[in-house]
């Protein structure tokens, strides 16, 4: 049986009180930031969350452990700042022309990012269920990247492909729902033909007014 969070598997960090960066740093500690963070994702993917330990990170990421308890306090804490290092981007969903094309884009990128090797997406989702502060990162991204999508559906109202006041948020989660549900929860390989038609079926959906407002 996995062990737990609270048991030996992690390391006990020393006293002091860091939080993780929510600022973009430059210089060495940028350059710093970039080898811990991979150095987590490498780890992560590879080994799963229960073998994650701040001393394998520092050792991976060729830094002392003392910088990593310093800055990340804890394996919650780096977990915390990848999530928030990778909604420090300047990702924007594709303009196809279309609703659907742009749909379609969104779930051939996801589905590509939960079927690479080492399964790098899937593990930061496992590690949710685990750690508090993982949950919450992955919340957080979610937020951001729903908000940056919003524009798909903005652009379809506009080019009168789907009604005004379609609800955003709800056409954004039935049009890439199945990609997650098939991959992640049920496991089954992935699907070439998937992506379009969650997307079309999602369209399809908008166009009749099932996500209308009010």
């Amino acid at each position: 049986m996995a062990s737990s969070p609270e048991q030996t598997t992690h390391d006990d960090p020393p006293p002091g009180d860091g939080a993780p960066p929510r600022r973009r740093p430059g210089g060495r500690t940028g350059r710093v930031r970039e080898q811990v963070l991979a150095a987590v994702q490498a780890e992560l993917a590879e080994r799963g969350y229960d073998a994650l330990t701040v001393d394998g990170v520092a050792a991976r990421a060729g830094v002392h452990r003392a910088t990593v308890y310093r800055r990340w306090r804890d394996v919650g804490g780096l977990l915390a700042d990848v999530f928030a290092a990778a909604s420090d981007d300047d990702w924007q969903p594709a303009d196809t022309g279309t609703v659907q094309g742009d749909l379609t884009a969104l779930n051939e990128e996801s589905q590509t990012a939960l079927t690479a090797q080492p399964p790098l997406v899937s593990a930061l989702i496992a590690a949710s269920f685990r750690s508090d502060e993982a949950a919450r990162g992955v919340r957080e991204l979610w937020e951001d990247r729903y908000t940056r999508c919003e524009v798909i559906v903005t652009r379809g109202v506009e080019r009168g492909e789907i009604p005004p006041g379609t609800d955003a948020r709800r056409l954004l989660v039935a049009a890439t729902a199945p990609v997650y549900h098939q991959l992640v929860l049920l496991g089954t390989p992935p699907d070439p033909d998937l992506p379009g038609q969650a997307a079309r079926t999602a369209v399809l959906a908008a166009s009749a007014g099932a996500f209308a407002t009010g």
